[in-house]
C-alpha cells in the first residue's frame, strides 16, 4: 500500500511541475492510458499462467 502511495504522490508532484512550467502532460489520454496499464497487466499475468504448460510444470 505503501508503494501506491508514493507512486500517486510523485504523480502529482510530476503533474503540478508540468502544469507549472506549461509543458504537455507526460501522459497518454486518460482512457486510452488506463486500459494500456490494465493490458500490460494482463499480459504479465497471462505469460505467468501459461510458462508452467510449456516448462512441463516446472
Amino acid at each position: 500500500m505503501q508503494e501506491v502511495i508514493y507512486a500517486l504522490l510523485t504523480g502529482a508532484v510530476v503533474g503540478f511541475l508540468f502544469a507549472l512550467l506549461r509543458l504537455p502532460i507526460p501522459a497518454p489520454p486518460a482512457f486510452a492510458g488506463i486500459m494500456g496499464i490494465v493490458g500490460i497487466f494482463l499480459g504479465y499475468k497471462i505469460f505467468q499462467w501459461i510458462l508452467p504448460l510449456f516448462n512441463g510444470g516446472a
